[in-house]
């Protein structure tokens, strides 16, 4: 018999299953059991999920041969051909390959015919922003009116690009990205049933690298199950991810923090030898000065899938919040700009030397105080730092920091700037350049307060169903880049005092509307047209101009 992945082999068959996602379940399970059931359904979320998979059981849930429940048997005919991928009923699409009008047309042709065996003909459709836009307007009118006996489920991992016009005809459930600990509790689970020996520390760094997809977890999982020769140990784990130890992120942390330059290079040579994949050791770094962060403001706020607990208070002592924020704003801006570097090895060596290099001098020491002042002959292109007198080397190492630093550590202009109001939160939404439900999002929350780099804001009641994790964390990214500087964003559901930006676009789209209405119904041809033929103005049809 041929072997089946476990991605395959442990797909949930039940909505009991399934890890996580509680917010859906519950929804989904209290739709099915009331018989409250939408005739469209749209699921959202990165990758690797349970968006395909959550669609499925909800089919297997509406056509199971025991009654339509969210407990659905399993054993029944329907329930077994629809894990098998065979149920007749079902009609699975990937609008990736098939985003033609002609293929939209033709799938909707056959929605008007009875479903042959189940009580509901479901159509699944995946990856659905890959339609066109004529699939789109094709699919409209059937999708907001279908025949009784049909239902729409739709997956995606990109919701911004379906038009609203579909997004105003469906539920929408946005799935979470799982967190660490729930995949490694899931594949710990998974290879006791296997009868497969583990290191439950080899499974937190599949988990870490999985980025909260399950699927990916189980991809690696099956990798690293043939890698270690049927068993996992951390090493071998490490060795294939291409991960370093914690502990070389927490020596480049204390060099750094005592100025350790010759100590942080041979760190780095030694880091270099074991040929990592220095994009994770970059993400290592900065998850590490983020916990310190965390740690430095609220000391009890440690877990165990930080790390270190000892080494990490000593670092949060060592390093002050200043140098933790300005290490880790480097650190996103090295990140971003390590394909340009001649090579990953070069770009995170210098991420780290700039680290070093642009860390303020204690007790009123100068940057440029660290020039040594005792001239030599100058022999070797090593040797310059050491050769040129302290004068000479003062301005250019002056407008390197200027040049280098202005970007991550200009704290206290945009500190200046991002004192905010509601009207300049107005102003300030369109500067993000968002589309799509994020900018709804955005448009609909109203300025609240901000103390350090923390900005609260308030969601409009009415648009609470577009609040969640993801897009507070995109609202986020955007206003770090915009301010260029970390950014801690804070949405919560209430009365807005204020205006939201989307109701000062409607309020002067009105006023404008209104001060056109104004202007025809006093200019005195049309007066003299309305008296003379007895003739009514359709106010309806009336346009401001732009």
């Amino acid at each position: 018999m041929s072997y089946q992945v476990l991605a395959r082999k442990w797909r949930p068959r039940n909505f009991e299953q399934m890890v996580g996602q509680e917010h859906v379940l519950r929804a989904l399970t209290n739709a099915l059991d009331s018989g409250r059931l939408h005739h469209a359904f749209l699921f959202t979320g990165t990758r690797g999920v349970g968006k395909t998979t959550l669609a499925r059981i909800l089919a297997k849930s509406l056509n199971c041969e025991t009654g339509i429940s969210s407990h659905p048997c399993g054993e029944c005919q329907t329930c077994r051909e629809i894990d098998d991928g065979r149920y007749v009923d079902l009609i699975e699409v990937d609008a990736a390959s098939r985003t033609k009008v002609e293929d939209t047309r033709e799938l909707l042709d056959n929605v008007q015919y009875a479903p042959t065996r189940g009580r509901y003909k479901v159509y699944l459709v995946d990856e659905v922003h890959m339609l066109s836009n004529h699939s789109f307007n094709a699919l409209l009118k059937t999708l907001e009116e279908p025949p009784p006996h049909v239902k729409f489920l739709l997956a995606t991992t990109d919701p911004q690009k379906l038009p609203v016009t579909i997004l105003s005809r469906c539920l929408q459930f946005n799935l979470k990205r799982l967190h660490p600990d729930l995949i490694s509790e899931y594949l710990a689970k998974l290879l006791q049933a296997e009868n497969i020996t583990f290191d439950a520390p080899a499974l937190k760094h599949l988990a870490r690298a999985a980025d909260g997809s399950m699927r990916d977890a189980l991809s690696l999982l099956d990798q690293a199950i043939a890698f270690g020769g049927g068993q996992l140990n951390e090493a071998d784990v490490k060795q294939m991810l291409g991960t370093i130890e914690q502990t070389h992120i927490y020596t480049l942390l204390e060099q750094l923090a005592v100025r350790d330059a010759e100590g942080l290079m041979a760190t780095i040579r030694q880091l270099n030898m074991q040929s990592p994949d220095h994009v994770a050791v970059l993400a290592e770094l900065l998850s590490t000065l983020h916990y310190l962060a965390v740690l430095q403001q609220v000391p009890t706020a440690y877990d165990e899938s930080m790390g270190d607990q000892e080494r990490l208070l000593q670092l949060s002592q060592q390093l002050s919040p200043e140098d933790v924020q300005l290490f880790y704003q480097i650190g996103v801006l090295g990140r971003r700009d390590l394909p340009y570097a001649p090579d990953p090895a070069s770009g995170v060596e210098m991420v780290l030397l700039r680290m070093l290099a642009f860390r303020p001098q204690t007790g009123g020491q100068s940057l440029s105080a660290q020039t040594p002042s005792t001239p030599t002959t100058r022999t070797t292109p090593a040797a310059v730092s050491q050769a040129t007198p302290a004068k000479q080397n003062t301005p250019p190492a002056t407008n390197v920091v200027k040049e280098t630093v202005m970007p991550a550590a200009s704290s206290a202009t945009a500190s200046t700037a991002m004192k905010s109001t509601d009207d300049s939160w107005t102003q300030l939404v369109p500067q993000l350049q968002l589309s799509g439900i994020l900018q709804q999002f955005a448009m609909n929350c109203a300025w609240h307060d901000r103390a350090g780099n923390k900005i609260n804001l308030i969601l409009e009641p009415s648009c609470e169903n577009l609040l969640n994790k993801e897009r507070i964390d995109r609202l986020q990214e955007a206003l770090q880049n915009y301010y260029g500087q970390p950014v801690v964003l804070s949405v919560e559901v209430g009365k807005v005092a204020s205006e939201t930006p989307a109701q000062h676009a409607q309020r002067e789209k009105q006023e404008q509307l209104d001060a056109a209405t104004q202007a025809i119904e006093s200019d005195a041809n049309v007066q003299k047209i309305v008296d003379t033929f007895g003739a009514k103005i359709n106010t309806n049809t009336i346009q401001p101009v732009k």
